[in-house]
């Protein structure tokens, strides 16, 4: 089960979302809830035809082990991608979202769930996350004003994929 509030777009707000399948033990159910759910890759696969008969909204989200190429030609279908990071030290969601972005052009919401803390949204928001539900422990409001100072990264990435050093040539001000 996912906290109550989230990350989302530079404010934290309620979560709306249900994740089902998250924990091990917690396999997804046979009757789906209402509102916008979120399935594990295995049961999008499996349940593509039901999952796509709903008219709610409906995402997916992988674990660390999944391709994203396998998600490629659904995205169309989905509202929102979730990257699952069961332990802190587990850095293969960033690799993910970035495949996401620039290889699959993946426009919609991207969320970063699990064991997330304030010391990775930086990095996290740089690959392309734009949503992050932080560890249950962990205060989300104190997170987003973690990202303040922020501005003007030097090195490209998702976000801006620019250099500091080429937009500083462009504009004349280095001399």
């Amino acid at each position: 089960m996912l906290p109550d509030r989230l990350i989302r777009h530079g404010r934290v707000e309620p979560e709306r979302w249900t994740f089902l399948g998250v924990a091990a033990e917690e396999p997804a159910p046979d009757t789906l809830p209402a509102g916008p759910i979120a399935v594990p890759l295995a049961v999008w696969k499996g349940r593509r035809a039901d999952l796509l008969a709903r008219r709610e909204p409906l995402g997916v989200w992988l674990a660390p082990t999944d391709e994203p190429a396998e998600l490629a030609p659904d995205l169309h279908h989905l509202s929102l991608i979730g990257v699952h990071f069961p332990k802190f030290a587990d850095g293969r969601g960033y690799s993910t979202a970035v495949l996401l972005r620039t290889r699959y052009g993946w426009r919609g919401e991207l969320r970063a769930f699990g064991d997330v803390g304030r010391d990775q949204l930086n990095e996290l928001r740089r690959t392309g996350f734009d949503a992050f539900s932080l560890a249950p422990h962990r205060d989300p409001e104190a997170a987003l004003a973690s990202l303040a100072p922020f501005k003007l990264p030097y090195q490209g990435a998702v976000d801006d994929p620019q250099p500091l050093f080429r937009k500083r040539f462009a504009t004349g001000a280095a001399r």
